[in-house]
């Protein structure tokens, strides 16, 4: 296993032409070039970030790779609203290696169940541990039990738990 694979792990979202999907703590791209080329140039991926550099350094790197269907947001999910998207409006979204950053984990994550039709899957991707400095300071590091009840608290069922790498875990839910 490898220190973490995006292209094995995004597999689990089974995207396809024409979906729209919602990248949340996108940083450098990852996740968003991938799930773009999945949906193709009638989908979307909306990729947001609370870094503008972040995003403009992945705007960059999708011009280089042609890829146009990336749509980036800044945007703080800990703030009620903060998604300039409509209700129910994306298929998907994948959330890596970000859960362990928000302070207002039950803000962000009801900002990006507002967004998500009924049935839409999330992935979510995270540190299994701190790892000595390597990870999240311990205190931050969210086990895959606060991960399960914190979505589920917001009208999502687990659908599968699997390994993500070395160092991470993987979680699909659905939302109900």
């Amino acid at each position: 296993m490898a220190f973490a694979d995006p292209a094995r792990n995004i597999e689990v979202l089974e995207l396809s032409p024409g979906m729209k999907v919602i990248d949340v703590g996108a940083g450098s791209g990852f996740y968003a070039l991938l799930a773009a080329r999945k949906v193709g140039e009638s989908g979307t991926v909306y990729a947001v970030d609370i870094q503008e550099g972040m995003l403009s350094r992945l705007k960059s790197e999708a011009a280089r790779q042609r890829i146009h269907t990336i749509q980036t947001i800044t945007a703080d999910l800990e703030a009620e609203g903060s998604l300039p998207l409509s209700d129910a409006s994306t298929d998907a979204a994948i959330i890596s290696n970000t859960l362990f950053l928000i302070e207002k984990k039950d803000t962000a994550v009801e900002e990006t169940m507002r967004v998500l039709k009924p049935k839409s899957k999330i992935l979510v991707i995270d540190w299994k541990d701190s790892y000595g400095g390597i990870g999240p300071p311990p205190s931050d590091v969210i086990t895959t039990s606060k991960a399960i009840a914190l979505f589920a608290k917001h009208g999502a069922r687990l659908l599968q738990e699997f390994d993500a790498g070395d160092h991470h875990y993987g979680l699909l839910f659905q939302k109900t």
